[in-house]
């Protein structure tokens, strides 16, 4: 296994996602010959020569170790044992391949994390193995707050790992909602260990299962490394939901990448009369994000063809009242019968039903054995 010290210097001088330290790696390279490789500006470099040129004298692996120790903070890479690896495998190869044979052009940050800085739990492969993204808007609305706590309430029961980013608005709802609820939530941070932003949000970075972010120690929250970051929130979870976004929010960056690594894509509605929601409907509209209504929908959407059955749950959810159950020709009969002490004779029912005494004599006994209507000698009433 390669040195913490030579990937705490790869995360150091190598910026994000790195296309060009993953074909390194995959030639059978490790961290240890690459960063040394770095230090020297070895000819087999490559690509990646360009890319460290500005940062290569920049080895500070002791001292970032140490700050993100005291931070709370340790660095999984790829050979941890706590490493994402089906999740990495099944985006940033799988699903960038069936985006590419989509006729999708490969993204330059689009490259998987060669490290990760991890804070709280780290066994992320079985976090992320049933977990989904919650992301919207900072200036979230008290119908978007309400409607992430009531979709990750109902995830949670259900065993899934919220994901999102930590942020105000519908990120940090649907951390407080995970809480809350007794599950697992996990912040996919934009800084580096030692930085915490927003700085408000101090006590939440504490409270979540696990903070993860590709950058070393003191890096600041630089509004690139969100895009960068969205990426990660997309693919290491098994689908992304938006709750509320507007027209060009950030959200809908996160919604960009769970379709370039062939994940699921779900968007809640919002009220059409603000811009809040825009964004969020017209994803729906232009058929971006599968509309959910509820966390079992979500939940069906992640889960095998024909597992799961919304449809039926919604209907014991909201079962049908007596009257709703009726056929056509029962309401016309029911309707027809006068309601109190009076009552009327089956002839009279009949004709203000418009059908036959028969039928109609037929219907009322129907009627009359699930307790709807009352018959006393040859008068009928509710």
């Amino acid at each position: 296994m390669s040195s913490l010290e030579s990937w705490a210097y790869l995360s150091r001088v190598i910026e994000g996602p790195s296309w060009h330290l993953q074909a390194l790696l995959r030639a059978g390279r490790d961290a240890d010959e690459i960063a040394a490789g770095v230090r020297s500006r070895a000819s087999w470099l490559a690509g990646l020569a360009g890319e460290t040129e500005a940062r290569y004298s920049w080895d500070a692996t002791g001292r970032d170790l140490e700050i993100a120790q005291a931070a709370g903070y340790r660095l999984l890479t790829p050979e941890s044992g706590g490493w994402p690896a089906e999740a990495i495998e099944e985006s940033f190869a799988v699903g960038a391949a069936a985006a590419h044979a989509n006729h999708h052009a490969r993204k330059a940050d689009g490259a998987p994390p060669h490290a990760l800085w991890v804070k709280g739990r780290e066994d992320l492969g079985g976090m992320f193995a049933r977990s989904v993204g919650v992301v919207g808007t900072r200036a979230s609305t008290r119908y978007g707050a309400n409607a992430t706590a009531d979709l990750v309430t109902g995830l949670a029961g259900r065993g899934y790992t919220i994901v999102s980013g930590g942020a105000v608005g519908i990120d940090a709802a649907a951390h407080e909602a995970a809480l809350a609820a007794g599950a697992a939530t996990v912040i996919v941070a934009a800084c580096g260990p030692g930085v915490i932003y927003p700085k408000r949000h101090a006590e939440l970075f504490d409270q979540v299962s696990t903070v993860i972010t590709e950058y070393p120690p003191g890096v600041s929250p630089d509004r690139h490394r969100f895009l960068t970051r969205n990426r990660l929130v997309a693919a290491l979870t098994a689908g992304t939901l938006v709750v509320e976004a507007a027209f060009r929010s950030g959200a809908l960056n996160t919604l960009a990448w769970a379709h370039y690594y062939n994940r699921p894509v779900m968007a809640v509605p919002g009220p059409i009369l603000g811009p809040g929601s825009l964004g969020t409907n017209l994803a729906i509209q232009e058929r971006r994000a599968e509309m959910v209504l509820n966390s079992e929908q979500v939940h069906a959407l992640l889960s095998r063809v024909g597992e799961v059955d919304p449809a039926a749950q919604m209907e014991l959810d909201f079962a049908a009242s007596d009257v709703q159950k009726l056929s056509r020709n029962e309401l016309r009969v029911f309707d027809a019968v006068p309601l109190g002490a009076g009552g009327a004779a089956a002839e009279d029912i009949a004709a203000r039903a418009g059908l036959g005494v028969g039928l109609t004599v037929h219907i009322l006994v129907d009627l009359a054995g699930r307790g709807m209507v009352t018959r006393e000698g040859v008068v009928w009433r509710r």
